[in-house]
Order: C-alpha cells, then structure tokens, then sequence
C-alpha cells in the first residue's frame, strides 16, 4: 500500500463527504454556484477539448502507431475478444446505460434544442438522435485516450505502478513521482468515489422500484438498505476473486444476459419503429456530428449545451481515468489501433443498439398515445417512467425482473472495476500478472457502499455527483499531459518509421526500448505468475 496516496485519498473523502451530510442544502448551492460558473464561462472549453481528443484518437489509429502491440511481439491477450469488450462496456457504461436508456429521449422530447417546439416531429426525430451522440465516439474517445496511454506505459515501458500520473510521466519526468503526481492520484480516487459512489445511490431507487413492482416488498428505507447491501455482497466476492475469476465472469454473464433481453424487445416490441427510428437517428447524426460538437447556442441562450452536452463531457472526463486504468491493466497483447476500434467503435454501437432498443420502443408509446411516458417523467420522475415504458411490452413482469437483473449486474460489474482501480492507484507496486491486495480490493468496495449509503440518506448524493463534474475541469489539463506523454513516447519509441520503428521489442532486446527519467520505470524481470495471483 502506498500510504500517502492511501490515507489522504480517505482523508479526502471523509473532509467533503461529512459536510456534505450535515448541511446537504447549502453545500449543493455552492457546488451548483462552481459548477454554473465552469460551464456557463468555460463550457467552450469541454467542447474544443472533447473534440480534440477524438481527431487525435482519429490521427492515431490511422497512423503507423497503431500497429503498436502494447507488450511484446509474442505476448497474447490475457482475454478472448468478446470477454475484453464485455468487461470494458460494462466496467465503463455500467448501469448508467440502463438508467437512461428507457428514458433519456424523454427530457429532449420535452425541451428539444436548437429552437424547436416541445413534442414536436422535429423534436422527436432530436430527441432520438442526441443520446447516441452524448454517448458515442465522443465519450469513447475520453475513455480511450488515457487508457492508450497508460496500456503503453505499463505493458511497454514496464512501468510497474498503474496510477494516472505514469501517464503523465512523458512530461512531468520524475515529479511524475512526487508531490504532484501524487495530487493528481489522490485526485482521481476521490472523484471516482463520487462519480461510482453517486452511480450506486442513483440506481437504487430503480431497482428498488422494480422489485416494489414485480414483487409484494414496499419500497422504502429498508429495502434500499437492502438492495445495497446484496450490491455490496456481490461485487465484494467478485472483487476478491480477482479480474479471471470475478470480474470476467460477471461481464460475460452481463452481455448474455442484456444480448437476451435486446432480442426479446426487438422482436416482441414495436420493431418497425425501432429499426427506423434507428436508422434515422444514425444519419441525423452522421450529417449532423461537426455542428452537434460544437453547438452553444450563444444568441438562444436555451442552455441546452450547459445542461446536458457540457455536463456529459465532464462526466465522462470525470471517469475517464478510471476506465484508462482498468483498460490498461486487461488490455496486454493488444494493439493501440485494436484498442481505439474496440472501445470507440464496439463501445458506441453497444450504447447505439441500448439506445435503439430501449429508448425507441418507449418514444413509440408516446407518439403511439399508449403510455404517456415524457409526462411521467417529466412529472413522477425517471424511474415512474421506466417502469411504466417496460411494463407496456408483453411478459411486462418478466421484463421487468430482467431489467432489474442486469441493471444490479452492470452496476456491480462497474463498482467491481471501481475497487480494483483504486486498490491498484494506492498500491505501491503492482508487477504485470498479479493484483492488488485482497483485503485493499475488499476494503475500497466497502467504502463506496458506505459513501452511497451515508449520502443517500442525507440528501447530498445531488452534491457529490455535481463535485465529480467539477473535478472534471483540472483533469482537463491532466488529460492534455496525458496525450502530450504519449506523443513523446510513441515518437521515441517508434519515430524510425517502417516495420522495425512499429514492432515493439521482444524481453531479450527489451533494454532498445528508452524507458521515461524515472527510476521506477527500469525494467523488471519477466513475471510469468498468472492473472489471478495476488499480492499476498
């Protein structure tokens, strides 16, 4: 255990979480004073970065760097295809695709951009196409970038922490390994605390509402403890058995299952309107992509870019480390241009298809007059309209159980990954093949469950998740390090041209390959234990 990142990471928590419960109220008017400044004044700036990030994703994997293997020539991946992808949408999206998937649609249907009229035809044909670009190439880019990164920099350069500021360490050197790098790790566990944290708070009352609906329990206090509790209990096994036995497990479980659940509402739901719909959102945002990125509305001054486009980029740059850091620790044997299509490309058409499905088949109850679901939510709330939209399709109660499932699935499986990459960012050392410490896995998945809990029931959830979207703004320019370090190695590394300048070098020529300033990044004996052993 790194100690210093440890206990000040904790501390940390513990000096914004407490107030937070005790004066929930005026806390939250100070945060949303700080959060209306950033994005009212430097809202521009989420966009111009956001969209860089994706020409530089673009740039990369069409330029001879894409070949780059992150490890060595013969190194395999440690994952089949299908279960590496499953456990980067679902440790990335978790069940936040689930939460808005039903109902996202809704709250631009209602207030539409770019001057439309509310419930318009124009307003509809909107409201369809934005989630998938709130959750396309975009967001994926922000994932991907420092997960490149820090793949390189830990199966390549033999790094042998995996904490954002190795990231970091093409620019910063050696301070890489102090007082700063430290600020930027200590940073990034608090803001994943509250970002997975508030995760797990907001989608307690969605399964709690689905099982007061499918089963005789009352929703309430004790069932919302208990539904935590039973969260807690899964992803803490799962999180103790470690990435091949745990983690990989649940993500294969979670695609299978959603792949179930997708079938079923394609054929049982309205499926002309869904592929249609579907394919009209995808060409809207095709011809659409350059003006969406850049829209503010500056003389409408609705808001619309603030609310959702600006607050999607911050959360998704709030994350984004996160989801570089499990990235790069499951990523060995791949490619930098495999990593960006499997997360730009695989990641969004698993969001598009969500979307697709979910999303689609509640708007044609609305146009439809069958449900009213835009009205319920604008009136009872996200999961009243979640709950109404999947009790109208056939088998409604089984549906309903199954939404529910994989809802606790893909948040555990997220929560799971959350743990691991905090254990692993307040390690002092963790040589490829082996994981963090058991009881730090253990120990970090109790902490958001009790983050969740205490927040829940003081109100401040609200305050957390608006913090981790404030902590978004100074990883900003923590990212831009990021991009700038990999540059510079990928150039040094690799700046020959040819087949030669692209292979990585096997161990026996390992010394080739330059490694950064710091000491801790000389190269390490070859560790050949498996992925399940641990520290101890």
């Amino acid at each position: 255990m790194d100690r210093r990142v440890f206990w000040w990471s904790l501390l940390l928590v513990g000096v914004i979480c407490v107030p937070v419960m005790i004066a929930p109220e005026r806390g939250q008017q100070a945060l949303d004073a700080v959060l209306g400044l950033l994005t009212g004044q430097f809202g521009w700036l989420y966009l111009w970065f956001a969209i860089a990030v994706f020409g530089f994703l673009v740039w990369l994997g069409c330029s001879r760097y894409g070949k780059v293997k992150f490890g060595t020539e013969q190194d395999k991946p440690e994952f089949s295809t299908l279960s590496w992808l499953a456990m980067i949408f679902t440790a990335s999206i978790g069940g936040g695709i689930m939460y808005w998937g039903v109902i996202e649609w809704a709250y631009y249907y209602n207030d539409p951009p770019m001057q439309m009229n509310s419930g318009s035809v124009e307003a509809a044909h909107w409201a369809a196409t934005y989630p998938m670009f709130h959750w396309g190439f975009t967001a994926w880019g922000l994932f991907c970038l420092p997960a490149l990164a820090l793949a390189y920099v830990y199966h390549v350069r033999k790094q042998r922490t995996l904490r954002l500021s190795d990231a970091c360490r093409g620019v910063l050197g050696r301070h890489a390994d102090g007082w700063i790098g430290r600020v930027i790790d200590v940073l990034f566990i608090f803001g994943l605390v509250g970002a997975a944290g508030t995760s797990l708070g907001l989608e307690v009352p969605m399964v709690s509402g689905g099982l007061a609906q499918i089963t005789p329990l009352r929703p309430g206090m004790v069932l919302d403890v208990a539904v935590i509790v039973v969260w807690t209990l899964l992803f803490g096994v799962s999180v103790f058995l470690g990435l091949q036995k745990g983690l990989r497990r649940l993500a294969d479980i979670n695609i299978w299952l959603a792949f179930g659940l997708g079938a079923f509402i394609l054929v049982m739901g309205p499926t002309v309107f869904m592929i249609d719909t579907f394919t009209n959102s995808v060409g809207i945002l095709l011809q659409n992509f350059v003006e969406m990125s850049f829209y503010t509305d500056p003389v409408g001054g609705s808001g619309f870019e603030e609310d959702w486009t600006v607050f999607y980029w911050g959360w998704w740059i709030s994350y984004a480390p996160f989801v570089g850091l499990f990235v790069a620790r499951i990523s060995k044997g791949r490619t930098i241009r495999g990593m960006i299509a499997g997360m730009c490309l695989a990641g969004s058409a698993g969001c598009w298809v969500a979307f697709g499905l979910l999303g689609n088949t509640a708007m044609f109850y609305q146009i439809a007059d069958i449900v009213p679901v835009a009205d319920i939510v604008r009136s009872q709330g996200n999961v009243a309209g979640t709950m109404a939209a999947l009790s109208q399709l056939p088998l409604g109660t089984i549906v309903l159980a199954a939404f529910v499932l994989l809802v606790v699935l893909f948040l555990a499986t997220t929560l799971d990954s959350s743990a691991y990459t905090m254990a692993a960012v307040s390690s002092r050392e963790l040589p490829r093949g082996v994981d963090p410490a058991r009881w730090h896995r253990v120990f970090w998945a109790v902490v958001l469950a009790a983050v969740s809990i205490a927040l829940m029931y003081a109100g401040g959830l609200e305050a957390l998740q608006t913090l981790s979207i404030i902590t978004a703004f100074p990883l900003i320019f923590v990212l831009a390090l990021v991009a700038e370090s990999l540059r510079r190695w990928l150039k040094a590394d690799h700046g020959g041209g040819g087949a030669a300048g692209v292979a990585v070098a096997s161990d026996s020529s390992s010394e080739a390959v330059p490694r950064s300033e710091s000491p801790a990044t000389t190269e390490e004996p070859r560790d050949d234990r498996p992925v399940a052993a641990t520290s101890e």
